[in-house]
């Protein structure tokens, strides 16, 4: 479901020469940009059909039916296929097609002109050996792993990586299918789980596998992001509950290996309330129609739409460090990779450069969480805490079309530069409509980061554009620099901003009883603050996202 406006590879040349493009490839830019071979047709569904051999570490005979509309005429699309992977054959119109790779690109060749506004569809029969997981879900791929009985536990992570390490699409963030199905053909016992509904589930003979086989047919009812389409495999015992909301219930699946079903049980209560508190802030889970579920894997976690990767054992914290979560008693997995279901997964971003939408938006979800939970001075303790893991090492917003996301600063600065914003609007009527506005009014939509900060400048009535660029642009933070001078039994404060850019944001500082606003800028400015006792004074960076030095 194309919805961006098609970018020249002109203007992408002069991009990439303005912007170190020694750091790129050709490879790079082929997975990255939009060229006419991309932006031609729109997917509108995916028919994905996969065959796993876990002994072989391998996918088998397997194929993907791209359902597409012709955006303008055409004779030539590109699709996206890692180069490990085999293409075996693309069927078109009883016909086969001829096509030809340039690294993981793959350029398709029609016999005829398809026609603005046709629909039609390819069928990609493909197999081959899907690159190995190295640090999932970081550096994804397959895991193929064992549970502690020595059964196979296998698992899928590939955001940033792509889909297109293990079936063929068209691997970019700016183009998602309208709807999807996938099957999956796995040995007996085992299941397979995926996104969506469960729609049929049934046992045969696999000439390929020489087995009796599960082929399960999942259905996923919403746009989904290619990096969103999982697949779980293993010896899975399923529970459910459900969670009403205005007399509508939502269906609640929790898979998990079968020794662990008595822990899930007890750990998994805290996900109603957590949905709840999501609920007030963002509106209404987003896949209403598909469920909710989660996930065991062998790795972390990952946020595959309504098919939660969750791999906490269990544990508070991130993975038992309860300190990540300022030493509250909450399973940090569940609550951040649920918090992606409103943002990236629901809202994504058109180019992986603007991940910060992602990731800053779902961080700060752990900040409203825990006010929800435990209580506004929690929440204020809580998204401090998140200032010990910035590294301020580079910006937050990458290059653009070359499929380059931009620091890891995106989850914390992200955070914690939404909490200033909060702070600079003064009025949290108007910021939780914002914030619900967005979940909301931009829902099953690909976007721009700009078109988040036009629109929370339109929302707030006030233009936020320098503070943006400041925090996801340049890698460091403002720096508050102050003197206080006495005169008599007066003190005197001096007052400006360090930073990159014309700064101008005001801060909040006490003397003893209320707070009031300062409006630095660049240059030194002077404000009488009377006769007070020094040692009351304090910029309230608890608020805000800088850093404050006192000269």
């Amino acid at each position: 479901m194309n919805k961006v406006i098609t970018i020249s590879f002109f203007f992408f040349l002069v991009f990439i020469t303005n912007t170190n493009a020694q750091e790129f490839s050709r490879k790079d830019s082929l997975r990255g940009n939009l060229t006419e071979i991309r932006t031609c047709y729109d997917v509108t569904f995916y028919d994905l059909f996969v065959m796993v051999d876990e002994e072989e570490l391998s996918i088998e005979r397997s194929y993907n039916i791209i359902y597409f509309t012709a955006i303008k005429d055409f004779k030539r699309i590109q699709i996206d296929l890692s180069s490990n992977m085999e293409i075996f054959r693309i069927d078109f119109e009883d016909d086969t097609l001829e096509f030809n790779r340039e690294f993981d690109a793959v350029y398709i060749d029609f016999k005829r002109i398809i026609k603005k506004g046709e629909q039609a569809l390819i069928k990609v029969w493909y197999g081959g050996y899907p690159r190995e997981a190295v640090n999932p879900p970081w550096d994804g791929g397959f895991s193929w792993k064992n549970d502690k009985n020595g059964n196979p536990w296998i698992g899928v992570s590939c955001q940033g990586l792509g889909a297109s390490t293990w079936w063929p699409c068209k691997d970019h963030q700016s183009d998602e299918p309208d709807s999807m199905k996938i099957t999956s053909t796995v040995r007996n016992p085992w299941q397979a789980i995926s996104n969506g509904n469960l729609r049929s589930d049934t046992s045969e003979w696999n000439q390929y596998l020489e087995s009796w086989t599960n082929v399960r047919e999942w259905f996923v009812s919403y746009p989904i992001n290619n990096y969103n389409v999982t697949l779980c495999i293993g010896d899975y015992v399923k529970f459910s509950e459900q969670y009403i909301s205005d007399k509508d219930t939502l269906q609640m699946d929790y898979y998990v290996l079968h020794d662990n079903l008595e822990k899930a049980k007890e750990h998994f209560k805290q996900v109603i309330p957590m949905m709840s508190c999501f609920e007030n802030y963002f509106g209404k889970y987003p896949f209403w129609n598909d469920g909710y579920a989660l996930v065991e894997t062998s790795y972390l976690g990952m946020e595959h739409q309504s098919a939660i990767a969750y791999g906490n054992d269990f544990l508070a914290g991130y993975h038992g460090n309860t300190s990540h979560i300022d030493d509250l008693d909450f399973d940090f997995i569940i609550v951040h990779e649920s918090g992606h279901e409103w943002w990236g997964n629901s809202i994504t971003t058109n180019d992986i450069a603007d991940m910060w939408v992602h990731e800053g938006f779902c961080t700060y979800s752990e900040v409203l969480y825990v006010e929800c939970m435990y209580g506004y001075k929690a929440m204020l303790s809580y998204v401090n805490n998140q200032k010990r893991s910035v590294r301020n090492d580079k910006a937050v917003i990458g290059p653009y079309h070359v499929n380059k996301g931009g620091s890891s600063d995106m989850y914390f600065k992200g955070s914690l530069m939404l909490h200033t914003l909060r702070s600079l609007i003064e009025d949290d009527n108007i910021w939780f409509d914002i914030i619900k506005g967005i979940a909301n009014d931009f829902k099953y939509q690909t976007i721009n980061g700009q078109d988040i900060i036009d629109y929370i400048n339109k929302k707030a009535n006030k233009n936020f554009t320098t503070f943006f660029s400041q925090y996801l642009e340049n890698k460091d933070i403002p720096q508050l620099q102050y003197k206080l001078q006495k005169q008599g039994r007066h003190y005197t404060l001096l007052f400006r901003w360090e930073a990159i850019i014309n700064f101008d944001m005001p801060v909040l500082i006490n003397i003893g009883k209320d707070d009031f606003w300062i409006y630095p800028s660049n240059s030194w400015q002077e404000l009488d603050l009377g006769s007070f006792d020094k040692y009351d004074f304090k910029v309230r960076d608890d608020l805000f996202f800088i850093e404050v030095k006192k000269l």
